[in-house]
């Protein structure tokens, strides 16, 4: 038997989405909990991510009047999703827990004070297909100030946001050259930075106003989070998971989980030989999760008998790496560049090879499909002056000057042509030429006849909602041509161990492992190989927690 240095109810181990939401639940039910970090920050990779979570049926869709049901929500899941033996992370049990536990999650958080609202239009990025709405079910964190954690507002993971902008702000600001509405968004935002930081407030946004809410939830309740505290094993006993070994002042310490061991400690994509192993072709260079998404937890799981499925898949996120952003933590994304007017994407012959609209990780998966017959990766994104007048390239502003650096370390290509243009980058002019033509004559018929880029909300939404008649296609025919380089980066890996619907964690057999649950990016998401929409990693995260929480609650209930 193991001798335990001290005892919890629940031994979270990782603190990004759903670790604290988990922990609040068992402290609302009475319950001692323990929250492990290994790295010396909180919030995992979902601090430095949108905070984006999508909710099926949630209560701020009947606040602004959009129609959802949980029938309606799962006809759209088993449309998109569907079942697949090779995607065991997602059973019509597991997708029927999701709809219906993920609203309740919501009104949990809600009932522990965490304010959160709805983007008013996020489509489904499959909003075509039955059950899809163009409204979008994202939930997201409203405005935090960080400066209510107190001394723990410098444990906070930072987000990527730098002023005081909701979501929803931040993705109508690049429209300031294009409407009056958006240069008074830009004065707002301003002005409610400066003012806020006279006085004495730090907001944040996004990833970080949720994790940071959350935080202050947490430590208010009392949960015990500790920060560089490594796991560095399960504790098994008969079977059942009792307890993990950590770190404690340097010297190692065991603690023992009464009621379960809740496993959130992200995925695999800053563990280069995870990657080779299973998804041969990506790079830990290109990814935006947090420095401890390495997979040791998901490789100790799968020691003591879990199963994993769909460790191929990745939440991909497509990104242009400017000089001097390569080791950002947030990489510049390529999303909104090749799905704005007046761009395309090109494979390294000079093809055009996919719809630039639509789900990011399909995105990425057909890049690096695509690479397997005609070199793809990076591809290139192709673009001309109209686009560089009125749009964002790489995290810099429209129609801004942009640094030396990218002409002079051959990232941006310019020339006079697009023959030219082609010549730079090793590529056949005729045929790039000729792929320009014909997406110009699809723009001039207002019909992308190849890939249907702009039949569907989301790839509209995508692009600029003043450009018409097409919000996202636009002629490549002002002088000078560009491109830069895109490449399939991700948010996290979207594989790992099986769970079923309770979140405890199986093993090939389907038996459960007594005491262990998990959730989040450690596991094999529920959306199958499929991103249904906005947050559908970030929401599933949270859900699984409250689950298991939930079910660890129940089942030994005192």
């Amino acid at each position: 038997m193991q001798a335990f240095d001290e005892t919890f109810d629940f031994v979270v181990v990782g603190s990004g989405g759903g670790s604290m939401c988990g922990g609040l639940f068992m402290r609302a039910s009475g319950r001692s909990v323990v929250i492990l970090e290994k790295t010396s920050l909180v919030g995992g990779t979902t601090a430095r991510s949108g905070g984006v979570m999508w909710i099926p049926n949630n209560p701020f869709m009947r606040r602004d009047g959009v129609e959802d049901s949980p029938e309606k929500a799962s006809a759209y899941l088993d449309a998109v999703v569907g079942d697949a033996e090779d995607a065991p992370g997602t059973t019509p049990a597991r997708r029927r827990t999701y709809v219906a536990e993920a609203p309740r999650m919501v009104a949990f958080l809600l009932s522990q004070g965490i304010k959160l609202t709805r983007v008013k239009s996020w489509p489904d990025y499959y909003d075509e297909r039955e059950g899809g709405t163009e409204a979008g079910r994202t939930v997201v964190a409203e405005l935090f100030d960080v400066n209510e954690l107190g001394p723990w507002k410098e444990k906070l993971r930072p987000g990527f946001v730098t002023y005081a902008a909701s979501l929803e702000e931040l993705m109508q600001l690049p429209t300031y050259k294009q409407a009056w509405s958006g240069k008074f968004l830009m004065l707002k935002v301003m002005l409610r930075t400066v003012v806020s930081r006279l006085a004495g407030k730090r907001l944040v946004s996004a990833g970080a106003a949720l994790q940071g809410q959350m935080l202050r939830a947490a430590l208010k309740t009392g949960i015990d989070i500790r920060t560089e505290s490594p796991v560095r094993e399960l504790v098994v006993e008969n079977g059942v998971v009792t307890g993990v070994l950590t770190v404690k002042d340097g010297r190692p310490w065991a603690i023992g989980a009464q009621l379960g061991v809740l496993v959130n400690a992200g995925g695999f994509a800053r563990n280069q030989a995870m990657r080779d192993k299973y998804q041969p072709g990506t790079s830990v260079l290109w990814t935006n999760a947090a420095e401890g998404d390495t997979g040791e937890m998901i490789e100790e799981m799968m020691r003591h008998g879990a199963a994993i499925g769909q460790m191929e898949e990745m939440v991909g996120y497509q990104s242009t790496l400017a000089p001097g952003t390569e080791n950002n933590d947030v990489k510049p994304p390529a999303q909104s560049l090749t799905a704005a007017p007046h761009a395309i994407l090109v494979d390294q012959s000079g093809v055009r090879y996919m719809n630039e609209g639509g789900s990011y990780m399909e995105y990425c998966r057909k890049m690096l499909a695509r690479n397997k017959t005609v070199p793809a990766v990076p591809s290139w994104a192709i673009f001309d002056a109209a686009f560089l007048r009125n749009y964002m390239l790489a995290g810099t502003m429209p129609g801004s000057k942009k640094p030396d650096s990218w002409r002079a370390q051959n990232y941006l290509r310019e020339a006079a042509t697009v023959g030219e243009l082609a010549a730079l980058l090793d590529i056949d002019p005729a045929t790039l030429t000729a792929t320009v033509a014909r997406f110009n004559g699809f723009v001039a018929r207002n019909c992308d006849e190849d890939f249907g880029r702009g039949a569907r909300a989301y790839d509209r939404w995508l692009g600029d909602p003043y450009h018409r008649p097409s919000e996202t296609l636009g002629t490549i025919a002002e002088a000078p041509f560009y491109a830069v380089p895109v490449v399939p980066g991700d948010v996290s890996t979207y594989g790992g161990v099986v769970t079923d619907e309770n979140a405890r964690v199986l093993r090939e057999d389907g038996s459960i492992i007594q005491g262990l649950y998990a959730t989040g990016t450690s596991t094999a998401s529920v959306m199958g190989r499929a991103y249904p929409g906005a947050g559908s990693s970030v929401g599933p995260a949270f859900t699984w927690g409250f689950v298991a929480a939930q079910h660890a609650a129940r089942a030994n209930a005192r």
